[in-house]
């Protein structure tokens, strides 16, 4: 039986204005601007369970950011110390021990967690993630259950409405059960498209049906069109709060109470939270393209749209100063990060260290630790492990994320030196170890004495993956 974890947090759900999760939009940059000019709690673009459960964390201190990293050096979901006690990370997921994994991962650095179950986007619902799950509300039931027993931070999930009334209610009542912090809802059906009128009675239906807070979504067309209309919306719901997509990425400043900003001066904060916080460029362009709406085709616009680098967009917004200091900025950090770093090889820079260009590959189950020294680059907090064995030390001169993998490497690196079995899970080693034994005696038999030597050196030549060569020989 799994035990009921208690969750530990501040968070409240109850007479928030909220910055939707939105795809490409709800990244760093905007997610700390919408903070600024006002937005209570913000919600992460849906981030879907695999790309997460692949990843591994890393704090990357030239920016003050935690990163979670996929395989392919792709950057997840990147966060920072401002939005922790406020940014909710949403996961697309159709697996409950799978999300229980990742919302384990980052838990620590979020505020809460959000299921997705109202995309309606193909790449979602093909995997039974996304809006998918409303027609499989057991499968609700066991994702929400497994998260809320299984971490410490607030769970919640957003839906849309089911075709009935009815249908809607008896789900909804179904999740509450779960045990969720709240339940936003979008006002229409997984088929409707913004155009379609948003579904106020349903909302209110569902905000009268359950205790927890409901979180009303879907108003950008229909009422919201500036700050003031963010609570006409939660009262013709009788939402606890509101949840606002569209409105905010057009003009984030959608959340200030003295009134939006100018669009110009909006644009050029977005421009530079995202030159401070590395955002790419082409997610970059693609917000500013959003707020520019029918602007677009002027001749700022046309630049824009043209522009292929951070620095070509700052040109567009004559921001070209501000790109130099920031990057000169940003420059200077990682040079003294560097120089730490380069600290740090002199420690280990030892003539008597053998070293291979291995990475631990999840299928080696020997393990060497006879004498091993682990150390931590201040850059990135990648680890590097010496192993030593029979007074000879070895090592990878690959980093790795966490201080087992780089054990693990070295581990390897003295294997492979050595022309040892790596002790594979296949048991491939032992298949090696008999070959060999096989080939020895056939050379006995045979009376091949001539070629033993030659034999036995060939046994005992390390491997190294195909472009490595030898560290031995220089």
């Amino acid at each position: 039986t799994i035990q009921m974890t208690v969750n530990t947090t501040s968070l409240c759900f109850r007479n928030k204005a909220i910055l939707a999760p939105m795809v490409r939009v709800g990244t760093l940059p905007m997610r700390l601007l919408a903070l600024d000019y006002g937005a209570d709690i913000v919600y992460c673009e849906v981030e879907w369970q695999e790309n997460v459960f692949l990843s591994f964390k890393t704090d990357f201190k030239v920016l003050g950011t935690v990163d979670f990293i996929a395989p392919n050096e792709r950057v997840v979901f990147r966060t920072c110390e401002k939005e922790k006690d406020r940014v909710v990370f949403q996961m697309g997921t159709a697996d409950p021990e799978r999300a229980l994994a990742v919302a384990r991962l980052v838990e620590n650095d979020v505020a809460a967690i959000d299921v997705n179950m109202g995309c309606p986007k193909e790449y979602s619902t093909k995997g039974g993630m996304g809006a998918a799950l409303l027609s499989d509300p057991e499968k609700i039931e066991s994702i929400l259950t497994t998260l809320v027993k299984g971490i410490c931070k607030p769970v919640t999930c957003k839906i849309r409405i089911l075709p009935t009334k009815e249908e809607t209610i008896s789900l909804v009542k179904k999740i509450e059960r779960t045990g969720v912090a709240a339940i936003a809802v979008h006002g229409r059906k997984k088929e409707e498209r913004p155009q379609h009128p948003v579904h106020c009675d349903l909302i209110k239906a569902i905000s009268e049906a359950v205790s927890i807070p409901v979180i009303a979504n879907g108003g950008s067309y229909d009422y919201i069109k500036e700050y003031s209309d963010i609570e006409a919306f939660r009262k013709a719901t009788d939402a606890s709060s509101v949840m606002i997509a569209r409105a905010a990425m057009w003009n984030p400043s959608i959340f200030r109470k003295e009134g939006p900003c100018l669009l110009k001066d909006v644009m050029q904060e977005y421009i530079k939270y995202a030159v401070r916080y590395d955002n790419h460029y082409t997610n970059t362009k693609y917000c500013l393209c959003q707020m520019l709406r029918e602007q677009l085709e002027n001749a700022q616009g046309r630049k824009l749209h043209a522009a292929q680098s951070m620095q070509e967009i700052c040109e567009v917004f004559d921001m070209c100063h501000f790109y130099e200091e920031a990057t000169a900025l940003l420059e200077g950090k990682n040079s003294s990060l560097e120089t730490m770093d380069q600290d740090v090889d002199d420690q280990i820079e030892d003539t008597d260290v053998i070293k291979v260009a291995v990475r631990f590959d999840n299928l080696v189950l020997c393990f060497l630790k006879e004498c091993e020294e682990v150390i931590e680059r201040p850059r990135d907090r990648l680890f590097c492990s010496i192993v030593t064995v029979a007074e000879q030390k070895y090592r990878s001169t690959l980093w790795e994320k966490s201080k087992k993998l780089a054990e693990q490497a070295a581990a390897i690196a003295c294997l492979r030196t050595l022309g040892l079995p790596e002790g594979k899970r296949n048991e491939e080693a032992n298949h090696l170890v008999n070959k060999r034994k096989r080939q020895e005696q056939e050379l006995l038999n045979n009376g091949d004495h001539g070629n033993s030597l030659e034999t036995e050196s060939a046994y005992k030549k390390p491997h190294f993956p195909p472009g490595v060569s030898n560290p031995n020989i220089s």
